[in-house]
C-alpha cells in the first residue's frame, strides 16, 4: 500500500514529494519503517480482528478500516521526506516516469528502496506476531493461488498506480493521503484478493500465519499479477493524461 513522488518537471504538489535536499539515508529509513508500520498495522488488525469475532465479514471490515487510518497517516507524516512509497511497484514506475529528469530516482535508490520496503514488511509482520505473543515467524498456510486472485492483484495494483500517478498529472498529490487511502480501502472488498497490490508487503505476509497471511508458494504468482498491474496502471494514465502532456509541450 504508497504515494509517489516528485518525478516530473510539470508536478507541482509537495506532499509525496521526494524533496533533493533530503538525504538517501534518510529516504531510505522512511521506506524501512513506513512499510514496517503498514505491515504491522495489516498483520496486527488482522489478528485483533480474528481474537474479537469468528464473522469473517467483521474481520475484514476491521481489517481494512485499520489499514484505511494507518495508511492515510504513514503517507502524510512521511511522503514529505521519502515520497512515502512503501511499494516496490511505486517506486519503479516513479523511476520509469522520471528516467529523463535529472531529479528522478536513479537506480541505485531504486535498489535502496526497494530492499527497505522488503526488510519493513519482514519487520511489521514480526512485530505485530511479537505484539499478540505469537511465534516471531510462522509461514503462513494461507493459499492464494488461484487464477481469480491474481487478476484481482491485477486489477488492484493497476487501480493503484492509475490513482497515484494521475493525481501526480493533475498536480492534486496534496490529496494523496486521503484518495491513497480511501482507495485500498475500497479494493479490500472489491476485488477477490483483498488488494495486497505491493510485493514487499506480500513478502513481509508471508512470514506470518494468520489472518492475514499468504503462503509462500503464493508469492511468486502474487508478485509477478503487481507487476502486470502496475504496468496496466501506468499505460492508463499513459491513455488517459498524455493530452496534459501534450498540450504542455506545445506551449
Amino acid at each position: 500500500m504508497n504515494a509517489t513522488d516528485e518525478a516530473r518537471p510539470h508536478t507541482a504538489e509537495p506532499l509525496a514529494a521526494e524533496p533533493p535536499a533530503v538525504p538517501l539515508p534518510n529516504r531510505v529509513a522512511a521506506e524501512l519503517v513506513g512499510t514496517a508500520a503498514l505491515v504491522a498495522v495489516v498483520v496486527g488488525s488482522g489478528i485483533q480482528a480474528t481474537e474479537l469475532t469468528h464473522d469473517v465479514g467483521l474481520q475484514l471490515l476491521a481489517n481494512s478500516l485499520a489499514t484505511v487510518f494507518g495508511l492515510g497517516v504513514l503517507i502524510l507524516l512521511l511522503g514529505p521526506v521519502s515520497g512515502a512509497h512503501f511499494n516496490p511497484v511505486v517506486t519503479l514506475a516513479e523511476w520509469w516516469n522520471g528516467r529523463r529528469d535529472p531529479k528522478g530516482l536513479r537506480p541505485v535508490e531504486v535498489a535502496a528502496y526497494a530492499a527497505a520496503q522488503t526488510a519493513g514488511a519482514i519487520g511489521g509482520a514480526v512485530i505485530a506476531d511479537a505484539m499478540f505473543g505469537r511465534a516471531l515467524v510462522s509461514w503462513s498456510g494461507h493459499d492464494r493461488s488461484a487464477g481469480h486472485l491474481l487478476l484481482g492483484e491485477v486489477v488492484a495494483t493497476a487501480g493503484l498506480l492509475f490513482l497515484i500517478f494521475g493525481l501526480a498529472e493533475r498536480d492534486l498529490l496534496r490529496y494523496a493521503p486521503v484518495a491513497v487511502a480511501s482507495y485500498i480501502g475500497a479494493a479490500y472488498w472489491f476485488t477477490s484478493s483483498t488488494s495486497f497490490a505491493n510485493p514487499a508487503v506480500t513478502i513481509g505476509r508471508a512470514f506470518t500465519d494468520t489472518f492475514a497471511g499468504i503462503a509462500p508458494t503464493s508469492v511468486p504468482g502474487f508478485v509477478g499479477a503487481q507487476f502486470a498491474g502496475g504496468v496496466l496502471g501506468l499505460v492508463l494514465v499513459a491513455l488517459v493524461f498524455d493530452h496534459r502532456r501534450r498540450t504542455a509541450a506545445a506551449r
